[in-house]
C-alpha cells in the first residue's frame, strides 16, 4: 500500500518482543491514541491469540522460554510478521530489535526507534552480563550500535530527556510517560476495610526498585500501615527473599492487575512509593508511577536522586532509598501529618491537571506522525 496523507489508509505496525500486549506506553497511550486519530494499528506481541483490541489488531508471537529463545527465534519470527503487514511505518519499542529497524530501512520502510531505557546504563546493573568489566564492554558496544544505527531510522521517540540527548535531535522527540486523566478519572476506588493507613508499590518488584528496603521499612513502621504491592516478582529467588523478612507481615501482595485495577487501589492508598536505588541507568529515570499516584492525589516517598528531587519537588517527600530507617522516617511524617500529606496529594494531582498528563503528551505522537508522513 502506498503511503497516503489520508489517515484511514495509512498503516502503523506497532513491534515488540518483550512487552506485552497491553503494555501501558505502548498499548493504552501510545496505539490507542493513534487509533483515535483514525490510523490503521497493528500490533505484534508475545500473545495467545490474534484478536482485535479497542480497534488495535494484535497479532501473536509466540511466548519465548528464556531469553536467548525471545532474540533469535522470536526476534526473526516478528520479523517475518512485520513484512506480511506492508505497513507504512514501523514503530518498534525493543533494543533488540535494532537490526530488524535497519533491516526494515534497507528494504525502504519508515522506520521509528522507540527508546524507552538508557540501556548502555541498564547493563551495567545486568548480573546476567557478567562481571562489571564484561558489561562495561558489552554496554559501550551497544552504545556504539544504538548511536551508528539512529542514522538510518526516520524517527527517534525518548522517554526521558537524558536519554533524548544521545540522538539527532532534528528527529527526535521527548515523549515521556504520562498519565492519561480521561481513563484514571473514570476508575473508581477499590473497597476496603479503613482501620488502617495504606503504602502502595505498583510495578516491578525487583531488587533495583528497591523492594526490599521498603518491606524492611514496614518492619519499623509496624501495624501503623500496611503495604500493598501490585506487580510481577522479578524472580521466585527474590520472592522468597523479602517474604522472610519481618516486614511482611504487613504486607500485602496483591498480585498483577491491569492498569485499571492499579488505578483503583491507588486511590484507596494514603501513600505511593516509588524506591529504586541509585543505579547508573535509575538515577535519570522517569517512571510511570509517581505521575500516576500525583494524577490519584496520592502523597508520594520516592528516591532522594537530584533529578527527581527537582521534577517532583513539592509533589513528593525524598528518602535515601537504601536506608530502610529513612524510608520508614518519612512515611512515619506523612501518617503523622494527614493534612500535610493531602496538601502534597493536592499539589500533585494540580500539576498531573495543568501539565504532566497524557492528553498534553500525545500531541506530540500525532505531530511526529503527520510530519512522517508529509
Amino acid at each position: 500500500m502506498s503511503c497516503s496523507l489520508d489517515k484511514g489508509r495509512v498503516k502503523i505496525c506497532i513491534l515488540t518482543s518483550v512487552h506485552p500486549p497491553f503494555d501501558v506506553r505502548i498499548f493504552h497511550k501510545q496505539a490507542k491514541t493513534l487509533i483515535k486519530a483514525g490510523y490503521g494499528v497493528v500490533l505484534i506481541a508475545q500473545h495467545t491469540k490474534e484478536e482485535t483490541v479497542d480497534g488495535v489488531k494484535i497479532v501473536p508471537l509466540p511466548k519465548a522460554k528464556h531469553r536467548f529463545e525471545r532474540m533469535t527465534k522470536v526476534v526473526w519470527k516478528l520479523f517475518r510478521l512485520a513484512l506480511k503487514e506492508k505497513a507504512n511505518v514501523y514503530h518498534f519499542h525493543d533494543p533488540e530489535l535494532i537490526l530488524i529497524g535497519v533491516g526494515l530501512k534497507l528494504l525502504g520502510k519508515k522506520v521509528i526507534y522507540d527508546v524507552h531505557e538508557d540501556v548502555p546504563k541498564d547493563i551495567l546493573a545486568k548480573d546476567w552480563a557478567g562481571n562489571f568489566m564484561i558489561r562495561k564492554t558489552i554496554s559501550f558496544i551497544f552504545d556504539g550500535l544504538e548511536r551508528f544505527s539512529s542514522v538510518f531510522f526516520d524517527s527517534v521517540i525518548s522517554a526521558t530527556p537524558d536519554i533524548a540527548k544521545k540522538f539527532n535531535p532534528t528527529k527526535t522527540i521527548l515523549l515521556r510517560n504520562m498519565p492519561i486523566l480521561e481513563l484514571i478519572d473514570t476508575v473508581k476506588p477499590a473497597s476496603r476495610k479503613r482501620d488502617k493507613s495504606i503504602v502502595i508499590y505498583a510495578g516491578g518488584l525487583s531488587r533495583v526498585r528497591g523492594i526490599k528496603e521498603i518491606i524492611q521499612a514496614m518492619e519499623l513502621v509496624k501495624a501503623k500501615a500496611e503495604l500493598w504491592l501490585l506487580g510481577k516478582w522479578k524472580s521466585e529467588e527474590f520472592k522468597k527473599q523479602c517474604e522472610i523478612l519481618e516486614g511482611w507481615e504487613y504486607t500485602k501482595y496483591l498480585g498483577y492487575k491491569e492498569i485499571e485495577h492499579v488505578y483503583s487501589y491507588m486511590k484507596n492508598a494514603n501513600i505511593g512509593i516509588v524506591n529504586f536505588l541509585p543505579q547508573p541507568h535509575n538515577i535519570n529515570s522517569l517512571p510511570n508511577k509517581p505521575f500516576e499516584y500525583m494524577a490519584c492525589s496520592v502523597p508520594i516517598v520516592m528516591s532522594n536522586f537530584p533529578y527527581w528531587e527537582e521534577m517532583f519537588k513539592g509533589c513528593a517527600i525524598f528518602c535515601n532509598s537504601q536506608e530502610p530507617r529513612d524510608i520508614a522516617k518519612k512515611i512515619d511524617f506523612l501518617l503523622a501529618h494527614p493534612q500535610e500529606a493531602e496538601r502534597i496529594g493536592r499539589s500533585g494531582r494540580q500539576v498531573i491537571l495543568e501539565k504532566y498528563n497524557w492528553e498534553n503528551e500525545s500531541k506530540k505522537l500525532i505531530k511526529m506522525y503527520q510530519d512522517l508522513l508529509k
